[in-house]
């Protein structure tokens, strides 16, 4: 519809679009997010919590309709088949750009819960979306480095304390918990920074996603790996609004995660945690792997 346009004109029209999209659901989620807090009944807020969520997915419906306006994307997508909406999942995947959460929402929404992204705490303070995000219980990380734990010995095992608030949330209804590994984009200074061993990506950080499983892995069903590659480079954003990005290639897999795994304390437990981490590793070599395919392809 709008790809006559010149192309600065679709990347104001599209983000425009996104804006008034957000801002119009933005109203009755956050009322029913207050009510949610008001009425402590149980089956109450697993209705208003189920209603949060159709608004939620209408509003990633909506950015789809315009991200087929701008551009006739071509789709190489394997794997989405094999999940479903009635089902508990720990997803992943590699995180080049900001375009990667469009793409895994236009692909995922409808077939599988809705994905809950683990998200930097300062990004609450993000307008509207912020509140959107705290409304819909994204649960928001303080990540602590070594020096500063080996300083603040007290802030030990914070993180996984909100892991587990944020997951006990999730029971009453079915969850995809989302953890980007590399916690943080891809780019070849952060890449050379890190000496990272993979071609194609950084190194993985296991905590975050062990941290779910010590909270919530009988209730999750597998781990849904997803590769994303962008064959004409990584976009940006702007590219994304503007129509540029016209083919996303994804591939999606199911993952048994190990029984073995289940009921492990990843930070007291040092022989799991090294067992994890290789895991993780193998999960990652391989993705590197087939990433260096698709780049050949």
């Amino acid at each position: 519809m709008l790809r006559f346009l010149p192309a600065p004109l679709r990347g104001l029209i599209a983000g425009l679009l996104l804006a008034i999209n957000t801002i119009f659901w933005f109203c009755p989620l956050f009322t029913l997010a207050l009510l949610k807090f008001l009425v402590p009944v149980q089956s109450v807020q697993r209705t208003i919590r189920s209603v949060m969520h159709w608004i939620a997915e209408t509003w990633v419906a909506g950015n789809s309709t315009w991200m087929d306006s701008v551009q006739r994307t071509q789709w190489d997508v394997q794997g989405l088949q094999s999940v479903d909406r009635e089902d508990s999942y720990l997803v992943t995947s590699n995180h080049q750009s900001w375009v990667d959460i469009f793409v895994l929402q236009y692909q995922l929404n409808r077939h599988m819960p809705m994905l809950k992204f683990f998200l930097k705490k300062e990004l609450i303070w993000v307008p509207v979306a912020g509140l959107c995000w705290w409304a819909l219980e994204f649960p928001f990380m303080k990540r602590y480095s070594k020096e500063f734990l080996a300083k603040h010995p007290e802030k030990q095992g914070q993180d996984l304390a909100t892991t587990r608030l944020a997951c006990a949330r999730y029971k009453t209804n079915p969850v995809s918990v989302f953890n980007f590994l590399e916690g943080t984009r891809f780019t070849p200074e952060k890449h050379a920074r890190q000496k990272s061993p993979f071609r194609y990506l950084l190194k993985p950080k296991a905590g975050g996603i062990a941290f779910v499983l010590d909270a919530m892995g009988e209730q999750l069903k597998s781990l849904v790996n997803i590769t994303i590659h962008y064959p004409d480079g990584k976009p940006e954003l702007w590219d994304l609004l503007c129509g540029r990005v016209r083919k996303v290639v994804v591939r999606i897999e199911q993952l048994e995660i190990p029984q073995s795994f289940i009921g492990k304390s990843y930070d007291q437990d040092e022989a799991y945690r090294v067992e994890f981490q290789q895991w993780v590793n193998k999960l990652w070599e391989d993705k590197d792997a087939l990433l260096a395919e698709l780049h050949k392809q």
